[in-house]
């Protein structure tokens, strides 16, 4: 048993169920299946997992045969572990290359890990055999999700329109993105605002200044915000909708009380009435501060796009991306923490909590539109970004902007991006 397998096992047994499965992350390319396949039994055993522990214990007794390899995997991709499910489902794939769900399910586990060019490897290598749908589907899906624009376009172009309904609106979002990547053509996989804007759909406003080099490309892992670059995300928003033409008529307040603030700070920067939400509103600004913080069956209303809408959230999370994604975004993070909310601080050394504050919306938005020049330079590694870069951008790319529905897409695209697990 390898040291790393051994720490899981220790782990397990002292009740750290989250320790235990970032453990096996680092465990589960070096250690024996089998015996990955016993930690994981005990593991699904402890928190209920009934149908896993089964499978696991099926492949400790059988792990050489495919229908237990693949049980195992097919286990673990539905308990959300899927990387532990691709050296089984790899194994089960070798020993019985011929059933289309095996590729399937095995495609689906490397998704789920953002590993889109090992799926659009393995896809590619079967190409004389592969299926329509999914297969060559998930091939030119995971392609483009690789930054691979030349395969995606290539496959997009092979494919039969679906005789199965179900297949319409995977088609349609692949096809929305790939015309929004000719649009955008992102230089590099480090071109983060044209990457985001091809898989997602949406203007990035600002990069983080910090970690640049160091596998954050542009994204912050954690950030408390500020007054500051809160007011710096309208002034940009600002340009945006100056160089597309686009001129909303209003301000839609979304309920939660982020949201609100920033709402009504925004109503009042652009001089614009404020109207309460209503997703089928026309020529409206939608304002969200987190837009994974709102009622997400209220919000899965904005898939379906509205003539003038224009959805804005100001901190976008990269690593849970909200049930719609905006149209514009100041920043991508994977923790923000908003300027009036409950916070720690250290002071001499110690870590004391700062209560949220709790004065009325109004004055917090009034707070947003006192503040000075955003100012942050970072560690100096970054590119410099500024607001010319940006509105060139959008110049270059707001005929393919606001095209068709509001498509979630649950990867992060090709540009690498450093994160805590």
């Amino acid at each position: 048993m390898t040291d790393a397998l051994h720490e899981a096992r220790k782990l397990l047994d002292e009740g750290d169920i989250p320790a235990t499965v970032r453990q096996l992350r680092s465990a589960v390319d070096t250690a024996e299946l089998r015996e990955i396949a016993g930690v994981v039994r005990k593991l699904s055993e402890a928190v209920g997992f009934d149908d896993l522990a089964a499978a696991a214990t099926k492949l400790t007794e059988r792990p050489g045969q495919a229908q237990a390899l693949f049980d195992f995997g097919y286990g673990c991709v539905e308990r959300g572990i899927s990387f532990l499910a691709v050296p089984a489902l790899r194994e089960a794939l070798r020993l019985d290359p011929d059933t289309p769900i095996v590729l399937n399910v095995l495609v689906s586990a490397l998704e789920n890990e953002y590993r889109h060019a090992e799926a659009a490897r393995l896809l590619a290598e079967r190409d004389a055999t592969l299926l329509p749908w999914p297969q060559r589907y998930l091939l030119a899906h995971n392609a483009l999700l690789a930054g691979d624009l030349a395969q995606a376009r290539a496959q997009l172009d092979r494919l039969p329109e679906p005789q199965d309904p179900h297949w319409l609106w995977p088609l349609g979002r692949l096809r929305r993105m790939t015309e929004r990547a000719a649009a955008a053509a992102p230089r590099d996989l480090k071109d983060l605002r044209g990457w985001q804007f091809a898989v997602h759909g949406g203007y990035l406003l600002t990069r983080s200044p910090w970690g640049y080099e160091a596998g954050m490309t542009g994204r912050w892992a954690y950030t408390q915000d500020s007054y500051d670059r809160i007011l710096h995300g309208l002034r940009r928003l600002g340009a945006v909708l100056g160089t597309a033409g686009a001129a909303p008529a209003s301000v839609s307040l979304l309920p939660d009380r982020s949201s609100r603030i920033l709402g009504t700070a925004a109503a009042r920067h652009f001089g614009l009435p404020v109207v309460e939400f209503d997703p089928a509103r026309t020529d409206t600004l939608v304002v969200a501060y987190d837009l994974n913080d709102g009622d997400q069956e209220q919000l899965s209303a904005l898939g379906e796009r509205t003539p003038g809408q224009i959805l804005f959230e100001h901190a976008t999370s990269w690593t849970d991306p909200p049930v719609v994604p905006a149209d514009v975004s100041t920043l991508l993070a994977q923790v923000n923490i908003a300027p009036w909310a409950r916070t720690l601080r250290v002071v001499e050394g110690e870590t004391e909590q700062v209560p949220a504050d709790e004065r009325p919306v109004d004055e917090l938005a009034a707070e947003i539109l006192a503040a000075g020049p955003y100012e942050d330079e970072g560690d100096g590694e970054a590119p410099a970004d500024p607001e010319e870069a940006l509105t060139s951008f959008v110049a270059a790319t707001a005929g393919a902007w606001r095209n068709g529905t509001r498509d979630r897409v649950d990867s992060p695209g090709p540009v690498p991006g450093s994160r805590f697990l």
